[in-house]
């Protein structure tokens, strides 16, 4: 058996975790909205409309900032539709996903849907800078947050919110670097409307958190180039600048899917350099920092025809992959990746939330359940709070068609503000087992709390509307902690949580 080895040191570290690397992200996308977080009439459903179950499993998530309206669907957005009176709302096409939209979801149901989460639920909202412009934006933060005695502000109050919702995490609009986008801007273009749509939040409210657009992908013709222009016009306004990314096999080269990863490091650590090259270029001594507001496994191929293929229906079934094992263990390696480089990664966003490529599903008028990718991320959550810790881990290596050598081990650490370290692995290989040792300098560990670990016999094994629980992570047996060494034998291709105390 090959064994890969690190070492953990409490005096090399990355950075703390912001609590918004764990947020996600709703889209009016498919029925991510309807049927899935808000269904009124559903057994479940509460007096706003809001499906408990859903409720329920996004509070075991342990989702943190929310991202909404988009996303694709944010540039042909009109705030005002979603606002007011249910019955007094228009009907509006949808041209991101070729639908309907019938703004019976809102914004003040949205802002209802967070504070049912709970007070780490955080809103996140995107500004249409495809169609509309520096008016609207202003016009809706003075909707959303302006106290009372302006015009706007009193309209909130009279539709029946009389306290302001208190957005402060601003998206100056979605992927305009993207042909497909309504709106589409080249990155001068983009640049100067981003810069002054920021300097006027910043007169409202100085305060306010700005995230700029970066490229929709590393792969995108105009990358870095997009960054740097973008970040030119507006670095001494903006707090964040966005990145995008998805993954899918291709070709049926699973291998070079399980090190997605790499990609993601690389392409966090290549934005890093394009906004410190920025910020020197400038003079600055502002760090920009970055926000992956859109991230997951996604079957994109798949998609495309789907959404071509539509006539304008109302929350058409669309994006609803249903994951395996092997793509909730490719899943928590970006986890592990984000949580790397938490020391410029301040948001990130794992989209989306129900149904459209996500975590949880639900069946209208029926149960709501787990997906395999429930599981990594709600353990990261939930265990991945503190200092992340350095780790250079000293792994078997297997190649891929894709990014050449890769490491079997895919690896971090998060020490705890109890003084409890809890490491996050990936076991890449397909075919064996991978031993793992580890040595915890001064960290005065003693005993191993628990070590979790999600795989399957069945790599494809899956839970499904017949088999909600079919796939769910269970304890993995001899891992020790022994004089300051832990040693245990990951399971091939595996997910893995193991807290020491």
């Amino acid at each position: 058996m090959r064994t890969a080895r690190f070492t953990l040191d409490p005096s090399f570290t990355v950075g703390e975790v912001n609590p918004r690397l764990f947020g996600s992200f709703v889209e009016h996308l498919g029925r991510c909205v309807y049927t899935g977080i808000f269904e009124p009439g559903h057994p479940t459903a509460d007096a706003d409309g809001l499906r408990q179950d859903v409720l329920d499993l996004v509070r075991e998530l342990g989702v943190t900032a929310v991202r909404y309206p988009g996303g694709n669907f944010v540039s042909g957005y009109k705030w005002e539709d979603s606002v007011g009176p249910v019955e007094d709302r228009p009907r509006r096409l949808d041209l991101a996903w070729r639908s309907t939209e019938t703004n019976r979801f809102g914004l003040s149901e949205y802002i209802a849907f967070l504070r049912k989460i709970g007070p780490r639920a955080e809103p996140m909202m995107a500004v249409n800078l495809g169609t509309r412009g520096v008016a609207e934006a202003l016009e809706l933060q003075e909707y959303a947050n302006h106290p009372s005695g302006t015009a706007l502000s009193d309209l909130r109050a009279e539709h029946g919110d009389k306290d302001p919702f208190g957005i402060r995490l601003w998206c100056l609009g979605n992927e305009m670097d993207g042909p497909w986008q309504t709106g589409h801007k080249t990155a001068e273009e983009y640049g100067r409307l981003a810069a002054e749509t920021a300097r006027a939040m910043r007169q409202i409210d100085p305060g306010v958190e700005l995230v700029a657009c970066g490229s929709s992908g590393q792969s995108m013709e105009t990358f870095a180039e997009w960054e740097a222009t973008v970040l030119k016009e507006t670095y001494d306004l903006v707090d964040h600048i966005s990145l995008h990314a998805y993954y899918e096999p291709h070709d049926g080269d699973i291998d070079s899917f399980l090190a997605s990863a790499v990609d993601m490091e690389s392409f966090i650590e290549n934005v890093v350099a394009t906004c410190d090259h920025v910020g020197a270029r400038l003079k600055s001594k502002k760090r920009i920092n970055l926000s992956f507001d859109e991230w997951n496994v996604w079957y994109m191929s798949q998609s495309q025809a789907e959404v071509a293929a539509l006539d304008w229906p109302e929350a058409p079934r669309l994006l609803e992959d249903n994951y395996s094992v092997t793509d909730a263990v490719v899943l928590g390696s970006l986890l592990i990746a984000l949580l790397r480089h938490a020391d410029r990664v301040t948001v990130a966003c794992l989209a989306q939330l129900v149904n459209v490529i996500a975590p949880i599903m639900t069946e209208p008028g029926g149960p709501a359940w787990r997906q395999t990718t429930f599981f990594p991320f709600a353990q990261a959550s939930a265990h991945g709070r503190g200092e992340v810790l350095d780790v250079r881990v000293d792994s078997p290596t297997y190649d891929t068609r894709k990014y050449g050598e890769a490491d079997l081990l895919h690896a971090t650490a998060v020490r705890g503000e109890d003084g409890t370290v809890t490491v996050f692995a990936v076991n890449r290989g397909r075919t064996g087992p991978l031993g793992l040792e580890v040595a915890l300098g001064g960290l005065g560990l003693s005993s191993v709390v628990e070590h979790s670990v999600l795989s399957d016999a069945d790599p494809d094994a899956r839970n499904t509307l017949a088999e909600p629980e079919r796939v769910a992570p269970h304890a993995a047996e001899g891992t020790t902690l022994d004089d300051g060494r832990l040693s245990a034998v990951l399971e091939p291709l595996s997910w893995n949580v193991i807290r020491l105390a």
